[in-house]
């Protein structure tokens, strides 16, 4: 069963496919999938205020395939879990191969469990409209396509929408990507973990070709354009306490 299941990801929407020719091409490490150099952006120049006493909290985002997301967010300081799974769509579609249909409602999706005295919600944004994604495609990233690839921000509170919004408002009127931001926010969404096979699924297998282009290229930019931010051993949902 675990041999048919890593086939059947190895076809993920003609990816390996394409990875493959970009590598014979010589496509660069330092760039991401939509052919574009990472780039620093502002960060979000808002007030927000973090729960004073907790010391643990949650968010969700979807940015493309969730290995990638995943792997980006399993190497932020301050990170203490970060799970790939589904948020958008019903808990009966919440598989995989339901979700590859793109008629689920459902996005590929990354649950991030984070130490808000280490790294604050703001600061993930942060990271992820920077290195973890291009949040100017619309229903689609990279090599992959449809709505459950979409970039999307679920909140979990009115607060995180709020600060979502503000700052996709300020990189909108900053014109820093040259394009507008197509991030949704989508409130009031519950999020399902996916099957035990993609979790981790970067620090795994990182010689697939799919994580050699895509997604490796993200962890090298964090490390580069937050080294504060950046924590050489991922949090594994692995190794993680649940």
């Amino acid at each position: 069963m675990q041999s048919i299941q890593l086939n059947r990801l190895s076809l993920r929407s003609t990816a390996l496919t394409i990875a493959l020719t970009a590598l014979l091409l010589g496509a660069s490490a330092g760039c991401t999938a939509a052919g574009e150099e990472y780039r620093a952006i502002a960060a979000y120049s808002g007030k927000v205020t973090e729960p004073a006493t907790a010391t643990e909290a949650v968010a969700v985002f979807a940015g493309g395939c969730f290995w990638g997301v995943q792997g980006v967010f399993q190497h932020v300081r301050g990170v203490t879990n970060a799970v790939s799974g589904y948020a958008g769509g019903d808990s009966a579609t919440a598989k995989y191969e339901d979700v590859g249909t793109g008629s689920t409602g459902h996005a590929e999706a990354v649950r991030v469990t984070y130490d808000p005295h280490k790294v604050s919600y703001a600061q993930l944004l942060h990271i992820y409209f920077s290195v973890a994604h291009d949040p100017t495609q619309l229903n689609r990233q990279g090599p992959d396509s449809g709505t459950q690839y979409r970039s999307a921000i679920f909140s979990l509170d009115a607060a995180q929408a709020r600060v979502a919004g503000d700052y996709i408002a300020q990189l909108n009127q900053s014109h820093v990507f040259g394009a507008p931001i197509a991030t949704r926010i989508e409130p009031g969404r519950q999020f399902f973990p996916a099957e035990a096979y993609h979790q981790d699924f970067l620090t795994q297998h990182p010689t697939h070709p799919y994580i050699v282009i895509n997604d490796l290229p993200k962890v090298a930019a964090l490390k580069k354009l937050f080294p504060a931010d950046f924590r050489a051993d991922p949090a594994l949902v692995a190794t993680a306490h649940r």
